[in-house]
């Protein structure tokens, strides 16, 4: 982005030049080779703590960096330039789990577990979808019964990123009726016995994420593990959404703008029938339709970060924006594999990986249609 830009600071600037670097050092060079082993090494969490990434938006006392919505846009956005959305997802991972901590959690549970997410030490999951539903939240099936100074947790919960390697589980349980009146918040942590996990492999994209299936059997959660009110969960899952779909729609358009990026230089160095690539006509008109949809989801991204800085909540317009950012995100990519042509259906290219990475944003954080549907009550349509 450019520093002209009314939306960042000379600080927000340094602060990008930090990550870049520290993305181009530690991450680039193996992010390839790390998803095609399905994993990376666990000591990134620490050196991605140490350099201002997971702390960052946190409250100071307990080792955060405060931060505004920009900081946060660059930080998904500068892991992005990777090309590898199994390693942002699994690496920010916390962004997801850990806000219901903060905000919501007794302040004895978040001294004892915060910090150190927020070092790096351990690693924080959310976990809300389950195999009877996705999207469909109020659906949820997994029991939570109170018995004495315990929940006593039965169910399961699936395609949950950090699912095999995290150590503290937010996770969506029902306490009450039907619907989404009943629904609370447990922190679940993964020594609790009746807790198991299983590994979902074989997955189009996202290879180096660590995504599981959990399991609670006759789990005894302490009912200081719950945060915020019992059966007042629902609210807190939407909030949480919604600044997940704002973090979700930067890393898309930043992946968007990786695709551009790499034909962009492709096309200049390919010749074909005695010209670049990009000589032609065609080409380049691809190029300008992929940076205009590029631009214009990246405004409407820093416009609804404004708005919640603000003290707005646009709820409806970030519904779309998570759209926009994935429909971004699906264009650009095919149209970079298209241009690479041959060269783009072997694994390689940071286009071909993001190519297959599209589904999965479009369908985790909410479902594009689910999006659409939410937007348009919200608009009173």
């Amino acid at each position: 982005m450019s520093s002209a830009s009314p939306f960042y600071t000379a600080e927000h600037e340094a602060f990008r030049d930090t990550l870049r670097s520290f993305v181009a050092k530690e991450i680039e060079p193996f992010a390839a080779d790390w998803d095609e082993s399905g994993t990376f090494p666990r000591e990134l969490y620490k050196k991605a703590a140490d350099v201002g990434l997971i702390p960052l938006g946190y409250p100071e006392q307990y080792g955060g960096v405060e931060a505004d919505l920009f900081y946060v846009i660059i930080a998904a956005q500068e892991v992005a330039r990777a090309g590898v959305g199994g390693l942002s997802a699994s690496l920010l991972s916390h962004n997801i789990g850990t806000p219901p901590i903060v905000k919501y959690g007794s302040e004895a549970l978040k001294e004892r577990v915060v910090p150190r997410i927020l070092s790096g030490e351990a690693i924080s999951a959310l976990g809300i979808t389950e195999p009877g539903g996705g999207s469909d939240v109020a659906a949820l099936k997994t029991t939570a019964k109170r018995d004495g100074d315990h929940f006593i947790v039965n169910g399961s919960k699936t395609f949950i990123t950090s699912g095999m390697r995290a150590d503290y589980y937010t996770v969506a349980v029902r306490t009450g009726e039907a619907g989404h009146k009943g629904i609370s918040l447990l922190l679940i942590e993964r020594d609790t016995e009746g807790f198991s996990r299983t590994p979902l492999d074989r997955k189009t994209g996202w290879w180096c994420s660590d995504t599981a299936t959990l399991y609670f059997d006759n789990c005894r959660v302490p009912v200081g593990n719950l945060l915020g009110e019992e059966n007042q969960g629902s609210k807190m899952i939407m909030n949480n959404f919604n600044f997940e779909r704002i973090f979700m729609a930067a890393g898309c358009t930043e992946f968007a703008r990786v695709c551009y990026d790499e034909v962009v230089d492709y096309a200049r160095q390919r010749q074909t029938f005695g010209k670049p690539l990009i000589g032609h006509q065609v080409i380049r008109h691809k190029l300008a339709d992929m940076h205009m949809r590029i631009e214009a989801t990246q405004a409407y991204l820093e416009k609804l970060a404004w708005q919640v800085e603000n003290g707005q909540n646009p709820i409806a317009d970030v519904c779309l924006l998570k759209n926009q950012s994935t429909l971004t995100m699906e264009f650009c990519a095919r149209e970079a594999v298209q241009i690479l042509g041959g060269a783009g259906y072997l694994r390689g290219p940071k286009s071909e990986r993001i190519y297959r990475e599209v589904r999965v944003n479009a369908i985790g954080g909410g479902a594009e249609e689910i999006m659409r549907d939410l937007a348009a009550r919200q608009l009173g349509l």
